[in-house]
């Protein structure tokens, strides 16, 4: 069992997960993920800014993807928080889902207060009857690979930064919500979808890769989509809002997960709907002209 919160699934995890089915192959057991729901930050610090790279379901997405046996969500409350690091093995690791071994990262904290680290999960699993694997940090070029610099490269717009941390496109998912149509009037219909608990990527307009995951015009296009609170219409809560190329259809209640290959511009402000027309027409002929060049995201041997 790999054990964390995995937001992201970046390529540091991803390593986690590969040790975790490698020691399973081994001893001839399944191979699983064990996280939490909602993560930890939202229990504790629930006026917090968002800072989730994932929802759950995108992240059950990723890591099905993985090739896993099995994931299990715990729900994560004060009472779970207040189970001593012994408690937490003994009646969780072992009681409840009866593991035979624990692989984590060397930076893994659990139990009451974190007092319960790496190493104080290899000495319970001693005395429990399981074995524990730590792993170590990622780093790339001196940087550490982690969700915070992710979140980072992000907020700054270097999306292809983010995939190089992440072994893949940061994605939005979610379902397509009605929104006021203004698109339609102008031409570009988009597919609306709320980023709310989501870390913010830098406001603007993104080449994207779009998967459309269920329904009937499920398959994957090319688009632009718009991030923010478009300042023309004065949008109060900040809204994805993707434009797929060579599409027709209703996308309302659809899944869709959209992966941000490269941002174009920021948020503007234009004279009139003539110049926005205009410069939406610029947005996607840029957008096609990236993607037609741009290849897979980056891959490990699991993604």
């Amino acid at each position: 069992m790999a054990i964390g919160n995995f937001d992201g699934v970046h390529l540091g995890h991803q390593s986690i997960i590969a040790l975790t089915q490698a020691e399973a192959a081994r001893i001839g057991a399944p191979a699983g993920v064990l996280t939490f729901e909602p993560h930890p930050r939202e229990v504790f610090a629930p006026e917090a800014p968002p800072f989730r790279l994932m929802n759950a379901g995108a992240r059950a997405h990723r890591l099905e993807k993985l090739g896993l046996d099995a994931l299990y969500e715990v729900p994560f409350d004060r009472a779970l928080a207040a189970l001593s690091p012994e408690d937490f093995a003994r009646e969780v690791l072992v009681g409840r889902l009866g593991i035979a071994h624990a692989v984590v990262g060397e930076d893994f904290c659990f139990g009451k207060d974190r007092a319960g680290t790496a190493q104080v999960l290899a000495d319970l699993g001693r005395d429990l009857g399981f074995g524990v694997t730590q792993s170590p940090l990622m780093d790339m070029g001196g940087l550490q690979v982690s969700s915070t610099a992710i979140r980072a490269a992000l907020s700054e717009g270097r999306c292809r930064d983010a995939a190089q941390m992440l072994g893949h496109w940061h994605r939005i998912e979610g379902e397509v919500l009605h929104g006021d149509k203004r698109g339609r009037e102008l031409g570009y219909p988009t597919a609306n979808m709320s980023i709310s608990g989501l870390h913010p990527p830098r406001y603007g307009v993104y080449a994207v890769k779009v998967d459309v995951l269920d329904g009937p015009h499920a398959g994957s296009y090319g688009g632009a989509a718009s991030i923010g609170v478009r300042p023309m219409f004065e949008t109060p809560v900040p809204h994805c809002e993707t434009f797929l190329f060579d599409f027709t259809g209703d996308l309302y209640g659809a899944t869709l997960s959209v992966a941000l290959v490269d941002w174009l511009r920021p948020e503007l402000r234009f004279d009139g709907l003539e110049a926005l027309i205009a410069q939406m027409d610029a947005d996607c002929v840029q957008a096609r002209e990236i993607l037609a060049r741009t290849g897979p995201a980056p891959r490990t041997a699991h993604a």
